[in-house]
């Protein structure tokens, strides 16, 4: 009996030992647990490492969006940009021609210039105030260039990775041209008209709150409706950064001249782009693309005279400009062509140029965009 007990135990002990070499053999893989959260396949396959399908069409791995974003936008040749079309100066759509203008819209130029070599490869994707963040999460767009203010709570909340600010801006008040307010601590009792969705509502309150008067803040989430309003008479005022008042007063039915905007700022409002949260390689790649314009301007090089640049002797520029110095081409690690600068510049233009074509024109003066060589914020990293 003892006997015939020890023989079954042996042959047990025998089945196990063979049944853990095979599990451990028959997949040719590596016996050691995947470290990044994620189940190892069981069907003998790799795990993808590009963000798409498995092979056997399982879910999606999901992988670093910055990576995949670039990748997607290179696969696709084309920058999907989350813009508007009714702010003229910084994203406009002609209402007679359909062709589309402006600071945003050229900077998304800028960043298909630089990551695919044409400024055109680009889709316009409009959205409204309220659903920028919550349709750029949804991937409608790889980029939000839309005169956005970023902010801590932004930054930390709306799953949204902001980027090298490419318009630096304060909130103020516009009133009717015949109005008897010259700044907001004449207004206690207004009615104030703001955009939803916007730091402009907080901005106006604490302004109100710091000066001891009273507004009433009525908040509109289209731009029209809130014209409307004003034009009705139910604002006293109507807050914004100071470059979207310019802009909206440029287009005011009753003309610019009959709207004017009161003196000082009472906020900071640093515009910038942004991408989803996770999207390192994406992110640097376009803050690279803006600081180029920066850079070019700093440099004196321009869309009209980028081409001499090319036979510079000054070594930094040429680096700057993809041009091979002592045998080697400046590879910072971003993935990007090695003359993205000079296709940025050659076919959009530097900061200057931007500004001046479409800003200038408004009315607006560089101020706080100016080069920090002129007592400005604009500035560049090396490129080294």
């Amino acid at each position: 009996m003892r006997t015939t007990l020890w023989r079954v135990l042996a042959m047990l002990l025998a089945f196990v030992l063979v049944a853990s070499a095979c599990s451990s053999d028959d997949d040719g893989g590596s016996d050691e647990a995947p470290t990044d959260g994620t189940e190892a396949p069981t069907d003998g396959t790799e795990a993808p490492t590009d963000g798409t399908e498995a092979a056997d069409g399982s879910d999606e791995v999901d992988l670093t969006q910055g990576d995949s974003t670039l990748d997607a936008v290179k696969q696709a040749g084309l920058v999907r940009c989350g813009t508007r079309d009714a702010l003229r100066g910084f994203a406009f759509v002609d209402p007679d021609t359909g062709e589309r203008s402006g600071f945003d819209n050229d900077f998304c130029s800028v960043i298909a210039a630089a990551v695919l070599g044409d400024a055109t490869a680009t889709e316009f994707v409009d959205v409204e105030t309220t659903d920028r963040f919550t349709q750029l999460q949804s991937g409608e767009y790889d980029v939000l260039v839309r005169n956005t203010t970023f902010t801590a709570s932004r930054d930390g909340l709306e799953g949204a990775t902001f980027l090298q600010p490419n318009y630096y801006d304060g909130q103020a008040m516009m009133v009717a041209a015949d109005s008897e307010f010259e700044t907001i601590a004449d207004m206690d009792g207004a009615v104030i008209c703001s955009a939803g969705g916007t730091t402009s509502e907080g901005n106006v309150a604490n302004e109100a709150s710091r000066l001891g008067v009273t507004l009433d803040v009525l908040s509109f989430d289209d731009t029209a409706l809130l014209q409307e309003a004003f034009l009705a008479g139910r604002c006293d005022g109507w807050t914004s950064d100071t470059s979207q008042l310019v802009g909206l007063r440029s287009d005011y039915p009753d003309g610019a001249d009959s709207l004017r905007i009161l003196d000082g700022v009472f906020s900071k409002e640093p515009l910038a782009p942004a991408v989803r949260d996770g999207d390192s390689t994406w992110a640097s790649a376009i803050e690279w693309a803006i600081f180029a314009t920066i850079q070019a301007e700093e440099w004196g090089i321009t869309s009209a005279n980028v081409d001499d640049f090319l036979t510079s002797e000054d070594p930094n520029i040429k680096t700057f400009l993809g041009v091979e110095v002592d045998g080697a081409v400046l590879d910072p690690g971003l993935d990007l062509p090695a003359d993205m600068n000079y296709q940025v510049i050659k076919q959009v233009g530097n900061y200057g140029e931007i500004f001046d074509r479409h800003l200038t024109p408004l009315g607006l003066e560089r101020g706080l965009n100016a080069l920090y060589t002129d007592g400005g914020l604009q500035y560049a990293p090396p490129y080294k």
